[in-house]
């Protein structure tokens, strides 16, 4: 009787231990998991970012390319698409009107060009832009677009959204045919207004919408 007590009891705590351990291995996974899946070059936002980021942001764009200056502002929301983000940092770059991604710098974010810059939002969650509208990959089928990755002030990594593509772009629904939006943070599509020579656009992002592996609030 004693010797079978024993052998349930070790049993049980040999049970126990294979338990503990598989739960411990399952947390390691899912805690080790990149929100947003990770992404090709999202990492060069942190190449030359300043140590303090304002609301708003002027790339070279806004001055070198007259007539096309591009002007995009907006609001942050965070995942329950209401209540506004404040601190969340944007990181934006994109091609210039030749369609290519030019720098005079040598190494480091050179791959993102000279037209790139980081917003952080207020208080409210706005951020605003003045750059330049870019253009197309040469012999491309890809839309004009402007790149954004998004860094929240309590998560552990960056991750993209939707490009900002615009809906006079002839390109556009050719491309979405092909390749349907995944609408990470939202739809990327922005229509485009003019005021003063200036080119207008309202993008708002709301926060893991359509993001892997984010942490939702409940």
């Amino acid at each position: 009787m004693h010797r079978s007590l024993m052998l349930a009891m070790l049993c049980w705590f040999l049970f126990s231990c294979k338990s503990q351990h598989e739960n411990t291995l399952k947390h390691e996974i899912i805690s080790t998991k990149i929100i947003g899946g990770g992404c090709d070059g999202c990492e060069l936002m942190y190449i030359d970012m300043p140590r303090h980021i304002n609301q708003t942001d002027t790339s070279s764009g806004w001055y070198t390319n007259i007539g096309h200056k591009l002007h995009v502002t907006g609001t942050v929301f965070k995942d329950d698409g209401k209540t506004p983000a404040p601190d969340v940092i944007l990181y934006y770059w994109h091609t210039n009107d030749k369609g290519l991604y030019e720098s005079k710098e040598e190494g480091g974010a050179r791959n993102h060009g000279d037209l790139r810059g980081w917003v952080k939002t207020d208080v409210s969650g706005r951020y605003s832009i003045c750059s330049a509208r870019p253009a197309p990959y040469p012999n491309d089928f890809l839309p004009a677009h402007v790149h954004i990755s998004v860094k929240e002030p309590d998560m552990p990594n960056e991750y993209y959204c939707d490009d900002i593509v615009f809906d006079d772009d002839t390109l556009l629904l050719p491309c979405l045919n092909r390749y349907p939006a995944a609408n990470r943070c939202g739809s990327g599509i922005v229509r485009i207004s003019l005021q003063n020579d200036v080119q207008m656009a309202v993008h708002d992002l709301v926060l893991g919408l359509n993001i892997p592996n984010y942490p939702h609030m409940k």
